[in-house]
């Protein structure tokens, strides 16, 4: 099957190891040069990401989609932040605007404090469930060319029909994630792409049931791609690698030291299952597997994708491949210097894994 790369759509230069040089949050030409450096060195699409008080992610992908031919664009966004008639012209304007390179991922929210921040006060499994319930209203006003109503538990209107429908036919894929039961019963209900975060390969193993299980239970005859994000910490040598990896856990805890990393993220205490799973891999040791390194995540307290893969770009992409084999088809990598680790993973790691894949889709096929 084909592998796909995703990186990150960062609009400043800004990372848990540097804080970011420009004055603002959004750099336009740092966004702007970030992407094409992912344009131009083998990945397919890259991830607007959300936040509170961040820039507004779907302005910031018009702006980009209007710059760049062909890379892909993978929009995060919350539920809580807009009514999802509105949400779905928004999507299906951005896929116009991108000529039908738009992939959407919907978060529920983790941590309620920082829902709170935009007015969010459900519960996290009253989330699941209006986020179940976004979807299937975005899908239906992606795709229904006659007016309908809706109501549901957390949404009710009349008559609806857009007049602004996605290029990519039937609609854009929709993406999700989380490690939660009720995580596992939304996406493997209503996702095209289930996102997880990098653990040892056993436990991803049991992640992918459970995502198949739940779609199963669904009703579905299909289930979710799957989608896995690491840190890869590469260099010419195992042992510059290592030293690498050392230094930018010296590099987070300095940064700490000055200020909290996030104002969104308890570094001792996450309330989201996806963080405590990965602080609860970094209590069982440092070292899994190939090259799954667990000290980035506990450094900043398993706060989104943390975990790392360590070594030489032959060991970084053969540890890919691991999990590629596994059923993993997207795989989501993010460096620490944003532009340039972008540059090198696309320059050493990913023409390593595609080949590799052909390979096997060679074998497979004889």
């Amino acid at each position: 099957m084909p592998v796909e790369f995703l990186g990150i759509a960062a609009t400043n230069d800004g990372s848990e190891t540097t804080p970011r040089s420009s004055s603002g949050a959004f750099d336009k030409d740092y966004t702007l040069r970030l992407a094409r450096a992912h344009e131009e060195h083998g990945w397919d699409r890259v991830l607007f990401a959300y936040g509170s008080g961040a820039p507004e992610p779907s302005a910031a992908a018009a702006y980009l989609a209007s710059k760049l031919d062909k890379l892909q664009i993978l929009l995060a966004h919350r539920p809580n932040v807009s009514y999802p008639t509105f949400a779905a012209k928004t999507f299906a304007t951005l896929d116009q605007i991108s000529d039908g390179r738009l992939t959407v991922h919907f978060i529920t929210g983790g941590t309620d404090h920082e829902q709170q921040r935009e007015g969010d006060y459900l519960t996290k499994d009253q989330r699941y469930g209006r986020t179940r319930e976004y979807i299937q209203i975005v899908k239906k006003a992606w795709t229904s060319r006659s007016a309908f109503d809706h109501d549901g538990e957390h949404y009710h209107f009349a008559d609806f029909v857009s007049d602004v429908f996605p290029v990519r036919q039937p609609r854009p894929d929709v993406s999700f994630g989380g490690s939660s039961p009720a995580a596992y019963a939304a996406g493997g209900a209503e996702a095209d792409i289930f996102c997880l975060w990098g653990e040892p390969l056993a436990e991803t193993a049991q992640q992918i049931e459970s995502v198949k299980h739940a779609a199963k239970d669904a009703g579905r005859t299909d289930v979710p791609r799957i989608q896995v994000a690491f840190r890869p910490i590469i260099a010419p040598t195992e042992e510059l690698a290592w030293e690498k990896a050392h230094r930018t856990v010296d590099r987070i805890e300095a940064r700490k030291a000055n200020g909290p990393l996030s104002r969104r993220h308890s570094l001792t205490s996450p309330e989201n299952t996806g963080s405590q799973r990965l602080l609860a891999v970094a209590d069982r040791g440092e070292r899994f597997d190939r090259a799954l390194w667990t000290p980035t995540a506990k450094a900043t307290g398993g706060a989104g994708n943390s975990n790392a893969l360590v070594g030489t770009p032959e060991t970084v992409a053969q540890a890919l491949l691991d999990y590629y084999d596994l059923g993993v088809d997207i795989l989501s990598a993010r460096g620490y210097d944003l532009l340039g680790d972008a540059i090198d993973f696309g320059r050493y790691v990913i023409p390593i894994v595609r080949e590799e894949v052909a390979k096997r889709d060679r074998a497979k096929a004889a």
